[in-house]
């Protein structure tokens, strides 16, 4: 152990040199014993550090102890800024200032839609969708987010232009869009590109036209009430290849995308890879137009659609489609024409639908002949979904996985029926299907459960299958339950 004599001198002290941690100490010592005196001065070490090893070192650390870090001081301030990439907006005016820029020079990955909105003072009500949540005005009526309770057109158009001229990397975008004068005229999307002079065609959507011409590399955009026009402006995203457009939210927006605009969208934006339709007018020609010009799209999900009756139809040219999802969807193709011209989709492997009414049979043959080659079917709280219903999808004769979850009006009988002629099923999912009973599993139905790689049985909560089988090798890698003695 150490022992001093009177006051120790610090500076004196021998620090070993090995550790990188005492580096910053070690020069800080030495320049000092050149001095001849002990350090009093109190300078900030990392001061001697470049800002490329500062840099280093701020990125080994923790993401949610970055924020921290930035209060240090003005320099730090600043480097962290520059390693920030994804940022969510709340205030619309932090990008009119140029701040956010300035702020954040290498942003990749922005979120505008909460201040798109202008949130009301003081309130205490917040509501949430699956694609949008909000504070309540005490005034709201009809609708939960009114035209005076979004940022102006022109601020929209400000606000856009700065971030492309300040984020030219920018490859994930989401925001709201904000409907024009000339949509509250009434007039038709074909009446005012009819109309349209040079003057006027520079002084509408600036914005998201500014965006497409000078972030080249955006990849993926959300699309919050989008409209026809709005699908115009977007068409020059080249590189664009994940795409979600939002148009339609019963009390949120009442926005809508026709056929015209999803033909607009098919000829500019060819490259993409990953479609969302959201409330979507569309029918036949518009989805014929995706299929037949985006020829790398591979998942289509289509939400709540308002699409005329046929759609199903033009699914048949998504030549490459390989995964097709329902959500929410209230009717499903009520008249999708004679089977003869609805066409098949070859390459696609996955069918899900998700709270959606199967009720219509009609629908839901078309539905299962254009999506013959599935290999996964999967289908979770459907109303209607009966044993009539699930009949229908025997005409899959590939299919390796099915997954039923909430469809409490099949019975074993239903599932039984359909499972026993797919030759090719190795997995089997049934969740919370209360007319599925273990009582009811025939001797056929157990030796197709042996032979599975893969099997996840709770049909309720009374269920004790899943519990019996563990130990006979039943539902793993195929081995089989039944052994000649």
């Amino acid at each position: 152990m150490l022992g001093f004599k009177g006051k120790p001198n610090w500076a004196k002290i021998w620090v070993a040199p090995t550790p990188l941690k005492h580096g910053g100490f070690k020069m800080h010592i030495r320049a000092s014993e050149e001095d001849g005196e002990p350090n009093k001065t109190g300078l900030d070490l990392f001061s001697l550090l470049s800002d490329e090893l500062l840099v280093r070192i701020l990125t080994k650390i923790p993401s949610n102890n970055q924020n921290p870090c930035s209060l240090v001081c003005k320099r730090w301030l600043k480097i962290h800024g520059q390693l920030v990439s994804h940022i969510k907006i709340h205030d619309w005016a932090f990008i009119e200032s140029g701040r956010l820029i300035s702020r954040f020079p290498n942003l990749t990955d922005v979120d505008l839609v909460p201040a798109c909105i202008k949130t009301p003072r003081n309130s205490g009500i917040l509501i949430t969708h699956d694609l949008i949540k909000t504070h309540l005005s005490s005034e709201s009526t009809e609708r939960f987010i009114r035209r005076e309770d979004q940022i102006s057109a022109e601020s929209l158009d400000r606000g856009l232009e700065i971030l492309s001229q300040g984020c030219p990397n920018l490859r994930k975008l989401s925001l709201i869009d904000i409907q024009r004068s000339f949509e509250d005229s009434g007039r038709s999307f074909s009446t005012i590109d009819s109309k349209l002079s040079e003057q006027n065609q520079s002084a509408i959507d600036t914005g998201l036209s500014k965006i497409a011409s000078h972030c080249s590399m955006l990849q993926e955009l959300e699309l919050h009430q989008c409209s026809d026009w709005s699908l115009r402006a977007i068409s020059a995203c080249r590189n664009l290849q994940i795409l979600r457009l939002i148009g339609f939210i019963d009390g949120f927006y009442d926005s809508a995308i026709s056929d015209i605009g999803l033909t607009i969208l098919a000829h500019g934006c060819k490259r993409l890879v990953r479609l969302e339709l959201s409330g979507c007018e569309g029918s036949y020609d518009g989805i014929c137009a995706i299929g037949k010009c985006c020829f790398m799209l591979e998942e289509l999900t289509i939400c709540d659609h308002k699409m005329d009756e046929g759609w199903i139809a033009g699914l048949s040219f998504c030549s490459n489609l390989k995964t097709l999802r329902l959500v929410g969807c209230k009717r499903i193709d009520p008249n999708p024409g004679p089977t003869e011209h609805l066409g098949f989709c070859s390459a696609l492997e996955t069918l899900q639908l998700q709270h959606c009414n199967v009720r219509d049979k009609q629908s839901m043959s078309a539905l299962f002949h254009v999506c013959g080659a599935v290999r996964e079917l999967v289908f979770q709280d459907c109303w209607g979904l009966d044993n009539e219903a699930f009949a229908l999808s025997s005409s899959c004769r590939r299919v390796k996985f099915l997954s039923l979850e909430g469809c409490s009006l099949l019975t074993t009988g239903g599932l039984e029926s359909v499972v026993l002629m797919w030759k090719e099923l190795q997995r089997l999912r049934v969740i919370s299907c209360n007319n599925i009973k273990d009582s009811e599993v025939t001797p056929a139905l157990a030796s197709l459960f042996s032979l599975l790689k893969e099997l996840k049985w709770r049909p309720d909560t009374k269920s004790v299958l899943s519990n019996s089988l563990l130990g006979t090798g039943m539902g793993t890698k195929g081995g089989k339950f039944f052994k000649r003695a």
